[in-house]
C-alpha cells in the first residue's frame, strides 16, 4: 500500500549537487535530504494534537539542520555555535525522531499510510521520491544515520599535522580505532535496514524505490564499511611488530572478500549519475587496492618455502601485486576526477607501506628468482588467494522500542478505515 510519486531529475534545484568534496578518506555518496510533510492535515484527524506537533517538531529539526549542511557535511567539519558537531547533532536528531516515527507503524497500525514522506535523491536519476508509507521514512532515516556515521569516520581518517612535531601528517590510533567502531555501527544501521525494514515494504513500493536505497546499495554500503574498517586494521597490524606475515595476509584477504562483494551488489544496478557513478569507481578501485595488498602478503608467505615451485609462486603472486598495485593508482584518479571532484588525503596507513614496499619487493624477489630459476620455471598466472571468512560483524543494531507517549494514545478511526487500531 502506499502511493509513489516520482520527479524527474530536470524539474528544479532541490538536489544541490557540490562541485568538489576536497579530501575523501571513506566515500559518502551524498546525503538523502527530506522535505518537509505537513503532519497536521495527514494525521490531524487521527491523533492527539500532542504528538502530531512532536513528530513535526523532530522531523522540522532534521529538515533544516540536514538541508542547511547537506551540501558540505561531507567535505568540512564544521560546528554549531556551542562548539558541537553538525554530524553528532543530526545523528541524535534522527534517533530522537525514529522512536516517535515507529508509533505510526506499531502494530500494522493503517496510520503508516497516512503520511506522504518526500526525500531528495543523490544517486537515483530521478531528483526526488515520494512515498506513502512510514516504512519508507524509517528505511531513509537508517540510510541516513548511515551516511552520517561514513561522514564522521572520513573526518576521522584525514591525516593531521602535529603541532608537537614537523612531521608529515598522520591519523592518530585513538582515531583509527574509533572509525572500526564508527564503520561497525554504520554496517549495522544498514544490515537492520535490509533484514527487518525492507521485508516491510510492499514488492510494488521495493521496486519504485530510489536506487540509493534499493537493496545492493545498502549491502554495497554495508560491506563498504566492513571493508575499510578491515583496511583499518590491517594499518595497525603493519604498525605492529607482533603482528605475523599470516594475520597481515588474512586481513588482506578478507578486504578482498568485503570489496568483491560490494561490487557484485552493484554491478548491476542503474548507477550512472553524479554520486553513484563516483560510487561504483569508489568500489571498483578499493577492490583492486586490496587485491595488490593481498597478492603482496601471499607472495611473501609463499617465499618462505623452500621448492622452486613455491618461489615460482611467490613471483606470480608478487608480480600480479604489483599490476594491481598500478592499476588501482589509475582507478583512484578516475574517481577523483569523476563528479564530484575529490582529492586523496596526504598518503598514509596500509597503502601509504605498501606503495613504498610492493615496487621494491617485486622487484627484488623477480630479480633473485630469474636467477635462480629460468624464466619457464616461473608461474606467470598468479596463485588463487587463500579464502577467508569475515571476523568483523556489523553491529547488532536493533530498532528502538516505540516512544513512550504513544501509550496513552488514542487513536480515533476514521470512516474510511476499518483496518485501525485501538490505542
Amino acid at each position: 500500500m502506499g502511493c509513489v510519486v516520482s520527479t524527474p531529475k530536470d524539474s528544479g534545484g532541490n538536489r544541490r549537487r557540490p562541485g568538489s568534496i576536497g579530501e575523501v578518506s571513506v566515500y559518502v555518496p551524498g546525503l538523502r535530504i527530506p522535505k518537509p510533510v505537513d503532519f497536521a492535515q495527514s494525521l490531524g484527524d487521527y491523533l492527539s494534537k500532542n504528538i502530531v506537533e512532536r513528530l513535526s517538531a523532530l522531523r522540522t529539526r532534521i529538515v533544516v539542520m540536514a538541508g542547511q549542511e547537506g551540501p558540505t557535511i561531507t567535505r568540512t567539519k564544521r560546528k554549531t555555535q556551542h562548539g558541537g558537531s553538525t554530524l553528532a547533532d543530526l545523528v541524535q536528531a534522527l534517533e530522537d525522531y525514529l522512536p516517535v516515527l515507529l508509533g505510526l507503524v506499531k502494530d500494522g497500525s493503517h496510520l503508516q499510510y497516512k503520511v506522504q514522506f518526500v526525500w531528495v535523491n543523490q544517486e537515483d536519476d530521478k531528483e526526488e521520491t515520494t512515498m506513502s508509507n512510514a516504512w519508507y521514512e524509517v528505511l531513509s532515516v537508517l540510510h541516513l544515520m548511515a551516511m552520517l556515521s561514513l561522514s564522521q569516520a572520513n573526518l576521522l581518517l584525514l591525516p593531521r599535522s602535529s603541532s608537537n612535531d614537523g612531521h608529515q601528517p598522520k591519523v592518530s590510533e585513538e582515531n583509527r580505532r574509533a572509525s572500526v567502531d564508527i564503520f561497525l555501527k554504520a554496517a549495522g544501521y544498514l544490515d537492520c535496514a535490509v533484514r527487518h525494514v525492507l521485508p516491510q515494504l510492499p514488492a510494488e513500493l521495493r521496486r519504485n524505490l530510489p536506487v540509493d536505497l534499493a537493496e545492493g546499495v545498502l549491502r554495497a554500503l554495508s560491506l563498504q564499511a566492513l571493508g575499510q574498517g578491515v583496511d583499518i586494521q590491517l594499518g595497525m597490524a603493519i604498525d605492529s611488530t607482533k603482528a605475523t606475515l599470516a594475520v597481515k595476509r588474512r586481513l588482506a584477504c578478507e578486504m578482498v572478500k568485503c570489496w568483491q562483494q560490494a561490487q557484485d551488489n552493484i554491478m548491476n544496478l542503474p548507477l550512472t549519475n553524479g554520486w553513484g557513478e563516483k560510487h561504483c569507481l569508489f568500489v571498483k578501485w578499493k577492490y583492486v587496492e586490496a587485491k595488490a595488498a593481498a597478492y603482496y602478503y601471499h607472495g611473501l608467505i609463499l617465499d618462505e618455502g623452500n621448492t622452486e615451485k613455491s618461489h615460482g609462486m611467490a613471483v606470480a603472486a608478487l608480480q600480479a601485486a604489483d599490476e594491481y598495485f598500478k592499476e588501482s593508482k589509475k582507478l583512484c584518479e578516475a574517481f577523483n576526477a569523476a563528479s564530484p571532484l575529490s582529492r586523496n588525503p596526504p598518503p598514509w596507513g596500509t597503502m601509504k607501506y605498501l606503495s613504498e614496499k610492493i615496487p621494491k619487493d617485486t622487484s627484488s624477489k623477480v630479480r633473485i628468482n630469474r636467477d635462480l630459476y629460468s624464466h619457464e620455471r616461473i608461474m606467470e598466472t598468479a596463485p588463487t588467494l587463500p579464502d577467508f571468512s569475515l571476523a568483523l560483524k556489523p553491529d547488532e543494531y536493533q530498532l528502538p522500542q516505540v516512544d513512550s507517549s504513544w501509550r496513552t494514545e488514542n487513536i480515533k478511526v476514521g470512516q474510511t478505515d476499518p483496518n485501525h487500531l485501538k490505542g
